[in-house]
């Protein structure tokens, strides 16, 4: 953000519903991606903007894309990061996806049950809790053994990466200590309800500018690099550029000068006489 800023930019961080000091409802019924690009649209509302450059992480970056397919009078341009935009399935619905790939062991398919990891995750310290997921390393997709939780089978680092210190991994457990975890899972426990909401635009293309920037190390990072250079990703979002950098799945900490000099490129593109 501060980098950003000095270039002139006026950028703004929102919580997303769920996270941080943003107002956390109980039901996933509340975390549908037409609420969350709903959220987007009342923010540039309250700036009085028309438009924005939007960057999003993970869950952030789905945002971003569904922002883009949604209301697209309302994007300059989106930088997505570690999460492309995927094909919808409409003969299969997404958990249902998840579980043939993977077993009941992936934690999607674990974060549906109400309480099931709110209960496992207690188990730990949130501090523990922040290192098993944001520290991360694995690239094959996690699956825990029949019978094991996926936050007991994600191991926690003993050292820290040079990216981020203890004290800044403290600062995201005191805030998930303060809002819990219930918020963040309905994301999961949405997903089948977005695959209905979104069925009337199957096969509808983003057509803002974008840019998908992910780490070589990062979770299914092989596949995820063959689906967006393939003809099914191409095909949805005709203008798309995609960056590559060294890094695992929170690349925007790891490699936070590179992303923003990234971020910073792509939007030059579009404000620079």
């Amino acid at each position: 953000m501060t980098f950003l800023s000095n270039q002139g930019y006026h950028v703004v961080a929102p919580d997303l519903r769920g996270y941080g000091d943003s107002d956390s409802p109980l039901s996933p019924n509340s975390y549908t991606l037409l609420h969350l690009v709903g959220d987007l649209i009342g923010l540039l509302d309250h700036f009085g903007e028309q438009q924005a450059f939007v960057v999003g992480h993970d869950w952030g970056a789905s945002v971003g894309w569904h922002l883009s397919l949604l209301r697209p009078d309302r994007v300059k341009g989106l930088v997505a990061l570690s999460a492309p935009y995927f094909k919808r399935n409409p003969n299969s619905r997404v958990v249902e996806n998840f579980r043939e790939m993977f077993g009941d062991g992936c934690y999607v398919c674990q974060f549906q049950e109400s309480g099931r990891a709110e209960r496992a995750f207690a188990r730990y310290d949130y501090l523990t809790v922040m290192k098993k997921f944001l520290l991360l390393t694995k690239t094959d997709f996690p699956v825990a053994p029949p019978g094991m939780e996926i936050i007991d089978y994600l191991e926690t680092p003993s050292v820290l990466p040079k990216w981020i210190t203890e004290e800044e991994l403290q600062v995201f457990a005191d805030k998930f200590q303060e809002s819990g975890f219930t918020g963040p899972l309905n994301y999961y426990r949405a997903m089948d309800l977005n695959w209905e909401l979104l069925a009337p635009w199957q096969g509808s293309k983003i057509t803002v500018p974008a840019k998908f920037i992910i780490g070589d190390k990062d979770i299914n990072f092989l596949e995820t690099r063959e689906y967006v250079a393939g003809d099914v990703c191409q095909g949805l979002v005709p203008n798309l550029e995609v960056t590559v950098l060294d890094g695992h799945h929170f690349i925007q900490q790891e490699k936070a000068q590179e992303v923003s000099n990234e971020i910073l490129s792509f939007i030059r593109k579009f404000t620079m006489d």
